[in-house]
């Protein structure tokens, strides 16, 4: 029996979810059985609101430290919570097929966002979701109100069934991979509210000198989801901004038939009480290389800037 890879991940149930579909896969490419090793981060044990501990790496800092000392062989991550600078020593081995980017509502009563009542009280804990529901509340008559808050994804549920909040915003993602998409009552268009950088896709990582882990784990990888994320990431990194900033950002595929054209990138930086906002967009040819996508990134964000983005970010990522 061959030694089992041990892959580190958040103790969190999504965390675990997400962690337990990617040991399967990598059990079949590598023939070998993988362990999961529960690392606990300081996001999963800091009680403040994420926009104040800075958001940024807060839940890959202990994962990666793991990896570095050897106690584990890869681990995943949400690649929306991972800092845009890559240590040197490690390397993303694989980008898997993103699930769907959106973000959705949990709402008392099957509420869509649209039907909710005046004054409904909204909770997230993600400026970017606040900002943009705000701003969209404001173009369209509506009154709600964002609550920030914390938790896990049942803590967050509870919220609403325990009427302290109207409505909860969660990622798509994160309820298909727990099996709950039955609990939404109703999916944001992308033009009401763009995801974050990455959200959807996850990120697999492990230590750059450990050549065939990081060929085996390269099977996993999916192009098309790596050229758009890495055009998103680069955005935000160009806007100077952390994984807590109000940046929305989404590069989707544009296909004619089975064939893919072009990519287009959209980007939206936003004050959370939805006063302003900066929303651009920009299509290409589909990036066929890993610089070309993060010039997209850049360009794009230079434009932001140009309208002003960087006056609505707060405090811009040190």
């Amino acid at each position: 029996m061959s030694k089992a890879l041990r892959l580190g991940t958040r103790r969190s149930r999504l965390a675990m979810a997400q962690s337990g579909q990617v040991a399967d896969a990598v059990s079949q490419v590598t023939g070998r059985p993988v362990e999961l090793v529960e690392i606990t981060t300081y996001g999963d044990v800091s009680r403040e609101q994420l926009a104040q501990i800075g958001g940024t790496g807060v839940f890959v800092t202990a994962l990666r430290e793991a990896l570095a000392k050897g106690e584990v062989d890869f681990a995943v991550h949400s690649l929306k919570d991972l800092p845009t600078a890559q240590p040197e020593d490690l390397v993303l081995a694989a980008v898997p097929v993103r699930e769907d980017p959106r973000d959705v509502i949990v709402a008392r009563d099957a509420l869509k966002f649209t039907d909710l009542p005046r004054g409904a009280r909204i909770g997230t804990g993600s400026p970017r979701r606040m900002a943009q529901l705000n701003a969209y509340a404001r173009a369209h008559g509506l009154d709600i109100e964002t609550v920030p808050i914390r938790g896990n994804v049942d803590t967050r549920i509870r919220y609403v069934h325990e009427g302290e909040l109207d409505a909860v915003v969660l990622a798509a993602a994160g309820l298909s991979r727990m099996g709950r998409l039955d609990e939404v009552t109703d999916f944001l268009s992308i033009d009401t509210v763009l995801p974050a950088p990455g959200q959807g896709a996850l990120a697999i990582e492990c230590a750059a000198a450990n050549a065939d882990l990081v060929a085996a784990l390269g099977e996993l990888d999916d192009p098309f989801t790596r050229v758009a994320v890495t055009a998103e990431r680069s955005l935000l990194a160009a806007l100077e901004a952390g994984c807590s900033a109000p940046v929305g950002a989404l590069a989707d595929l544009l296909a004619d038939g089975q064939i893919v054209k072009e990519m287009r990138l959209r980007g939206v930086v936003g004050t959370t009480d939805g006063t302003r906002t900066v929303q651009l967009s920009t299509t290409g040819p589909v990036p066929e290389t890993h610089d070309r996508a993060m010039a997209l990134g850049r360009e794009l964000a230079a434009e932001m800037l140009a309208q002003g983005a960087a006056g609505l970010m707060g405090e811009r990522a040190q």
